[in-house]
């Protein structure tokens, strides 16, 4: 018997890459499968079936699965996705909020619209999605359901070139925390991936740099990397989990740390006066410095 056995499991952006691999995962692990794809190119431009063609690679394992192609960037979308599950299964377990696009551009070139596709898809997708996911959790006391959504370190560390992408994905570490508290009354946990994976989403940065995607490479950072952890997290196993960062790929797993205060000085009375700060801002930067260090020695892999 498989860990998501009797589970229904909902899979957005499933047609491919890392979607694609959760889907192929949970479902070996007896989840019921919901693949949802628009079936568009990388900048979330035109459509297609390829939610078909997992729904089909599931069957043929022996498997439980249905297609769905609605647009998780609008509110009917995300409710017609939370739809397609009850009619197809009867119920509604596990989230998955994965899919994305990518118009990456500096800010100097950034257009409105640049900016608002990204955020549509990738931020306001996780709402349009969670938000009937977590009333029907409410409104039947559907215990011990999953929510996993994907931020980036694009997000969480930054990245040139990217800052509608990155606003996105640092936005949905956010949503993800208030979800995780909002939720956590119906033992419903929620938390966040941040992905590093060689996918078309991706390859495509390191070609316009001029280096070669090699199929050695692919092997050992494909978005097959990336799944393990969710379908984990989706299990029984993980309950109590909550609210946490889980960055994972290239055969590494690593949980990340959360905003906190590192360093604080309180002024008894009165504003702070430049002068004051002029002592009291380096004794700040120092102590964050000190944290970065023993975070990042903390954080060495270790070998398995």
């Amino acid at each position: 018997m498989g860990r998501l056995e009797d589970k229904v499991a909902v899979i957005t952006g499933a047609g491919r890459g890392i979607g694609r691999e959760i889907a192929l995962l949970m479902a070996r692990e007896g989840a019921k499968v919901v693949v949802n794809d628009l079936g568009g190119n990388t900048d979330g431009t035109g459509t297609g079936k390829i939610a078909d063609d997992v729904v089909a690679e599931i069957r043929a394992a022996g498997g439980e699965a249905v297609s769905n192609t609605n647009s998780i960037a609008e509110v009917s979308g995300g409710e017609a996705l939370i739809k397609t599950a009850l009619d197809a299964f009867g119920g509604m377990d596990i989230l998955v909020n994965n899919a994305g696009i990518l118009r990456d551009v500096t800010i100097f070139k950034m257009e409105e619209s640049d900016w608002d596709a990204v955020l549509n898809v990738h931020l306001k997708g996780h709402y349009c999605c969670s938000r009937p996911f977590a009333r029907y959790i409410r409104e039947n006391n559907r215990t011990g359901c999953r929510i996993i959504n994907f931020s980036s370190v694009s997000g969480l560390y930054g990245n040139f070139g990217q800052a509608n992408y990155g606003a996105a994905k640092a936005g949905i570490a956010g949503f993800s925390r208030v979800l995780a508290l909002e939720l956590a009354k119906y033992g419903c946990t929620v938390n966040t991936i941040s992905p590093g994976a060689l996918t078309r989403m991706t390859i495509p940065l390191r070609e316009n740099r001029g280096e070669k995607v090699e199929q050695s490479e692919l092997d050992q950072g494909g978005p097959q990397h990336v799944a393990p952890i969710c379908a984990w997290l989706a299990s029984a196993e993980a309950a109590g989990i909550t609210s946490e960062i889980f960055h994972t790929g290239r055969g590494s797993v690593a949980i990340m740390q959360q905003p906190k205060v590192i360093k604080q000085f309180h002024k008894k009375s009165g504003v702070w006066s430049l002068d004051e700060l002029d002592g009291v801002v380096p004794q700040l930067m120092e102590a964050k410095k000190a944290n970065v260090d023993a975070a990042e020695k903390a954080g060495a892999t270790i070998e398995i």
